[in-house]
């Protein structure tokens, strides 16, 4: 049996407090993460994680829709706190009646125990059904006040480690246009206004990767200038995406095949920001041109 210590976040709390973004935020921090579990099937499940090597930190959502199994978890959550191989704790997400009146009508959603009822009933006996179990949380949030970054921020600041801090990391990756935007880009530059190695016949069927391709679009004072303003755009925003709470930053950077200008500029880049971030660096087309070519 192993003997790792393995790190348990019960979430649990009143309907429309803001588990979902709650879990979210415990994915984003390398948690294992599992919504709606059974109270009853939580200790075997950390049963079998500890023979798993893979993770050893686990967020569980426990809620009013496993409420058949309510009854039993009092017991449940003794032998937790007592498993010295577990790091047990319980957060338990509140917020006021308003508050959760006003979400669910924003949702237009219906409360799990209203039934048929208003909404303002169903909360009332949520509330007096989790009486019990907000007592034993030794983390308890209001997150009437809380905008969902500000909840994420809350939980990692209570639950992070030494070994989170790296979450925050960037993606550069280089794109042809003619090819269609990167979907997932948070920020995109063009690049198609410099000179193109693709009118050079020597250059034609190299990428941005080798070292002529590279030189020949870097060593021109529109791309050094170009290059230069863009670091200095993209260096003092880093920080600010890392404290909103942004886990992946996508910057693409697009010419016209996405083979040679965008490539060497993207690698550049990618090398420069490495300094300081976490970055992987990829190229979309860089190889789709040699391959419709070969098709054809």
């Amino acid at each position: 049996m192993s003997d790792k210590k393995i790190n348990v976040v019960i979430v649990t709390g009143m309907s429309g407090a803001g588990k979902t973004v709650a879990i979210q935020s415990f994915e984003d921090l390398g948690y294992f993460t599992i919504d709606n579990m059974p109270p009853t099937l939580v200790p075997k499940f950390i049963e079998l994680v500890k023979h798993n090597e893979d993770t050893d930190k686990l967020a569980l959502v426990v809620d009013m829709r496993s409420r058949l199994f309510f009854k039993e978890i009092p017991a449940i959550w003794d032998e937790l706190e007592t498993d010295e191989a577990i790091d047990f704790k319980i957060l338990f997400l509140d917020a006021t009646d308003g508050e959760l009146v006003s979400r669910y009508k924003e949702t237009r959603r219906s409360h799990p125990l209203a039934a048929d009822g208003r909404v303002l009933d169903g909360i009332k006996l949520e509330r007096e059904l989790l009486a019990p179990l907000k007592s034993l949380s030794q983390n308890v949030v209001d997150t009437t006040e809380l905008t969902p970054r500000q909840l994420r921020k809350t939980i990692s600041e209570h639950f992070s480690s030494d070994n989170d801090a790296a979450v925050f990391r960037i993606e550069v990756v280089s794109f042809g246009f003619k090819y269609g935007l990167p979907l997932d880009a948070d920020l995109v530059f063009d690049v198609r206004f410099l000179p193109n190695p693709y009118y050079l016949p020597e250059l034609r069927n190299k990428t941005g990767l080798e070292k002529e391709v590279a030189d020949y679009v870097m060593n021109h004072e529109e791309s050094e200038d170009f290059y230069q303003h863009l670091l200095a755009l993209i260096n003092p925003i880093l920080p600010g995406y890392q404290k909103e709470g942004k886990s992946v930053l996508t910057i693409a950077v697009g010419c016209t095949g996405g083979q040679h200008r965008s490539v060497a500029f993207t690698h550049r880049l990618a090398e420069e920001l490495k300094k300081n971030w976490v970055v992987n660096e990829s190229h979309r087309d860089k190889e789709r041109r040699k391959e419709t070519v070969n098709r054809s």
